[in-house]
């Protein structure tokens, strides 16, 4: 059996030719299982796979256990289509959970924007999307993570550019949202990028940090004043009303006064127009009555009376005026 030398460095190794042969064996080996397990590949339930042969598209793959070409022929890039892609502007989530920790650091250059009426907004916004096309996503554009970052930029200073300070901090901040999505959906369209923007949420619009304390006292101030307005307005409203509704009962028991004379006058004029009716008819009887009424009521209030028969003439009675008895 012939040995054959082998210079391994500066050492010279004798292998003899059955372990040659037992060596090529074994590379062969290595080769084909090398070539078997680089020619399976397993795509998740939420990828897609894109096949390059030679370097040019060659097919699309799906969730499931595939094959290919080994040895770089055929080259695979893996895309997540099926998950909800997110970037985050102002701000950095450093660890998400139940309780979410977000990083310390200030991100004013891409959070600080100009509105209409020249003042300076803090915007911090969150973009969600997805990749509907992997092929455009993969190919048509570079760096498409900082692609979106920047379309996404753009699109929100344009449209914080053309409102007004407090339109952006309360009023038109869902509007805000929805024409920054459209904008960015129709740039990204434009670059053929293949991704579906979607959502453009805004989580927190506030004045730039050095100026916010200052801004929190104007608020303060101004809702102090609204409030010692409103309650001016309470006291005013209550006096008001409390003043109408005294001078309308005093309006009302007024004409109830006047509506009440009114009455007892017309009562007193019908019951003497009544009463010289029935004089007319009778004097002697009514002149009678009448006299009879006017005694009764006079003589009610006299406690001791003396009656004195007319038809005396010659004999003075004797009175006893004192009240006493007369001793007899």
């Amino acid at each position: 059996m012939t040995a054959k030398k082998v210079k391994i460095g500066d050492s010279e190794i004798e292998v003899s030719s059955s372990q040659t042969f037992l060596v090529i064996i074994v590379a062969l080996l290595i080769v084909v299982v090398v070539t078997i397990a680089m020619s399976f590949y397993t795509i998740d339930a939420n990828e897609n796979g894109v096949i390059l042969r030679f370097g040019k598209y060659h097919k699309t793959t799906y969730p499931g256990l595939h094959l290919k070409l080994p040895w770089g022929i055929d080259k695979l890039y893996t895309v997540r289509v099926d998950y909800q892609w997110k970037e985050e502007f102002g701000f950095r989530t450093a660890r998400p959970g139940v309780k979410t920790i977000y990083s310390k650091n200030q991100y004013t250059d891409e959070s600080w924007m100009l509105t209409g009426d020249l003042n300076i907004a803090d915007v911090q916004w969150i973009v969600q999307y997805k990749i509907k096309d992997p092929i455009k996503f993969l190919f048509n554009v570079r760096e498409q993570s900082g692609t979106i970052r920047a379309v996404a930029e753009a699109a929100m200073r344009f449209v914080v550019g053309d409102r007004s300070f407090q339109e952006v901090l309360q009023s038109d901040r869902r509007k805000i949202a929805l024409l920054a999505q459209d904008y960015m959906q129709q740039t990204l369209d434009q670059y053929d990028l293949g991704v579906d923007i979607q959502l453009v949420q805004l989580i927190t619009v506030q004045p730039p940090g050095p100026v916010f304390d200052s801004y929190n006292e104007v608020n303060r101030a101004k809702q102090e004043q609204e409030t010692a307005i409103n309650e001016a307005s309470q006291v005013y409203n209550k006096e008001i009303f409390r003043v109408e509704g005294e001078a309308k009962r005093i309006v009302q028991e007024a004409r109830g006064y006047a509506i009440d004379r009114t009455n007892r006058a017309k009562g007193d004029a019908e019951l003497f127009t009544s009463v010289y009716n029935e004089y007319m008819k009778a004097k002697d009887v009514t002149r009678q009555r009448l006299y009879l009424e006017t005694m009764e009521s006079v003589m009610k209030q006299v406690n001791e009376k003396i009656l004195i028969d007319k038809g005396v003439k010659s004999l003075v009675p004797f009175l006893n005026l004192s009240g006493k008895e007369v001793a007899k």
